[in-house]
């Protein structure tokens, strides 16, 4: 049984030089804490998009000074930089999202006896040198996106204990009149326009190449917008790969890149479809939510954190990401409005069920105060 209410005061840390579906969450976070509950600050290695977002949002992240561990003296004024972080304010729990910042921040965590947790937001690669590094020493306890990624999480370091918490996410309400007219018109679609978005990083496993060679099976007014920049040099490569798909004579001008847009989350609640065909499993999938959220169904493959969030009622679950299936999914959609809007209809509710920030962030302040509470009967 978990101990009695109270505030307790968390510090989520991060690498802060990536813009994702993580940095998505934390910025929920921020927006959706109650400080009188479960206070929540932040730090990170670098001061980038996330940061510049977090400061908007009232919530000052600390930064820590940009890290390389190939240059152990940029890792050693992180420590540092942390150490002061942890000795100017009393945190009840340290929470660190993905292994390379757990690597990080654990020396320092130990150093200041608080309790260390990893929010696990992607497959353990035991191989990979943070993972090893986490697995040497592992934090109290592991936070996990999804059931799925628990089970991996059990596989590569079973003596840890773990909970399944989904990410908390914030509601994303679809966009009426005016407003989605204009959205709809910067990507270039007009109001007859089927308009099918991909909003993701530019990885591979996130099937933007399977969508695009599908969308020249496709017939109708339809229109695809990838949302999305380069981050790393691979993602670039991939993107190049995708504009020479999308020159096909037989897309026409149907394909729009949209680049990285602030307002994301209306551009995809300004689409008619969210289509993400993984070819490999995701460990969760926020923009899921953030589509449900806003009334738009959602297609993508069944494997992964996927299939916890997406059922028949408000999208379509592919066997797998084959050109000829996932074209057949959605011509079915492109001409049948009213199954688009019956799906759609049911996408809020459920995306509440499986992200409403309010009631994620509790459960996370339960387990912060299980935790409090085993350390000091201890």
């Amino acid at each position: 049984m978990y101990p009695p209410s109270g505030s307790v005061r968390v510090l989520h840390v991060a690498a802060g030089n990536l813009f994702g579906g993580v940095e998505r969450m934390l910025l929920g976070i921020a927006d959706a804490q109650q400080p009188e509950d479960c206070a929540h600050d932040f730090a990170l290695c670098f001061d980038g998009r996330v940061a510049r977002e977090l400061r908007e949002r009232g919530a000052d992240p600390r930064v820590l000074g940009a890290v390389r561990f190939s240059r152990p003296a940029s890792v050693w004024r992180a420590r540092r930089a942390l150490r002061r972080v942890l000795a100017s304010t009393t945190y009840d729990v340290v929470i660190c999202h993905a292994p390379w910042p757990c690597a990080l921040a654990a020396p320092v965590v130990r150093q200041a006896r608080r309790p260390l947790f990893m929010w696990v937001h992607d497959l353990p690669q035991p191989d990979a040198w943070p993972e090893r590094k986490v697995h040497r020493h592992p934090p109290d306890r592991f936070i996990c996106n999804s059931h799925f990624t628990a089970e991996a999480v059990r596989r590569w370091t079973p003596e840890v204990p773990r909970d399944v918490i989904y990410p908390p996410v914030l509601p994303n309400p679809p966009l009426r009149g005016e407003e989605r007219r204009r959205v709809r018109a910067s990507a270039g679609a007009t109001e007859r326009t089927t308009a099918i978005v991909l909003a993701s990083r530019l990885e591979r496993y996130k099937g933007h190449h399977v969508l695009l060679r599908a969308a020249m099976r496709l017939r109708g007014d339809f229109a695809i917008w990838i949302a999305g920049a380069p981050q790393r040099p691979h993602e670039a490569q991939y993107l190049a790969e995708l504009h020479q798909l999308a020159a096909d004579p037989a897309l026409g001008a149907r394909i729009r890149f949209v680049g990285d847009r602030a307002d994301v989350r209306r551009l995809i609640a300004a689409a008619d479809i969210h289509c993400q065909p993984n070819t490999a499993p995701e460990p969760f999938g926020i923009a899921f939510v953030e589509a449900l959220y806003a009334g738009v169904p959602v297609v993508t493959t069944g494997i992964g954190g996927a299939t916890e969030i997406v059922d028949r009622h408000c999208g379509v679950l592919l066997r797998e990401p084959g050109e000829a299936a996932l074209a057949e999914a959605l011509q079915q959609l492109i001409d049948n409005r009213a199954a688009r809007l019956a799906l759609g209809a049911a996408g809020p509710s459920h995306a509440q069920q499986v992200s409403d920030p309010e009631a994620r962030l509790r459960e996370m302040c339960a387990i912060v105060r299980a935790q409090v509470s085993a350390v000091s009967v201890a």
